[in-house]
């Protein structure tokens, strides 16, 4: 029924529109924080509110297309994109600005880019959704993030920010393995338990 539902709708439906916008923020988020590397704090607090609005669409679009059935093809496929994107951005401008080791980056944009491909190459037999450890790894890499952008000048707030990241950082890797565990699993069905 959802199916037949989004079919009718077509590509051009409210969620696909959100999801078209998060990605649209993506150059934006970079040319702020672009300016902010540069010294403008007011650039660098601009980004993390397009930051979280931005990731906040997420969570509005996916409600969206599940409760008026507007799920599609392309939004499947953007959606994903716009997410890793907006996630990539900011964390390659943190490290770009040295407020995020390259490390972390470099760690948790692996573990997306793997599991995603991993999740992309299967999908034409096997839909492997979001689990609730992927969703609090998202929430965790959104508040991470958004805490790094906009710098509020209260004692502990650095802190703060980094043991945020230091768990984001942690539930994107259990995460990961679990996922890649799931994959394997569901390849070696795929190919006859080879």
């Amino acid at each position: 029924m959802i199916e037949n539902r989004a079919h009718q709708a077509g590509n051009v439906n409210v969620a696909n529109v959100l999801t078209v916008l998060r990605l649209a923020c993506v150059p934006l988020l970079g040319w702020l924080m672009y300016l902010g590397s540069q010294g403008s704090t007011g650039a660098r607090d601009f980004a993390a509110v397009v930051f979280l609005a931005a990731s906040l669409t997420d969570l509005l679009d996916g409600a969206l297309a599940r409760r008026r059935g507007l799920e599609t093809p392309l939004g499947a496929l953007l959606d994903p994109i716009a997410d890793k994107a907006l996630i990539g951005v900011a964390l390659i401008g943190l490290s770009w600005m040295g407020d995020l080791w390259w490390w972390v980056t470099i760690v948790i944009l692996a573990r997306e880019l793997i599991i995603t491909g991993m999740r992309l190459n299967i999908a034409r037999d096997v839909v492997i959704s979001a689990s609730r450890g992927g969703k609090v790894k998202t929430l965790l890499q959104t508040v991470a993030i958004t805490m790094y952008l906009a710098f509020v000048p209260i004692p502990g707030w650095e802190l703060a920010s980094q043991v945020m990241m230091a768990a984001a950082l942690i539930v994107t890797v259990v995460t990961g393995l679990d996922y890649f565990r799931q994959i394997r699993s569901v390849q070696r069905g795929l190919s006859g338990g080879t």
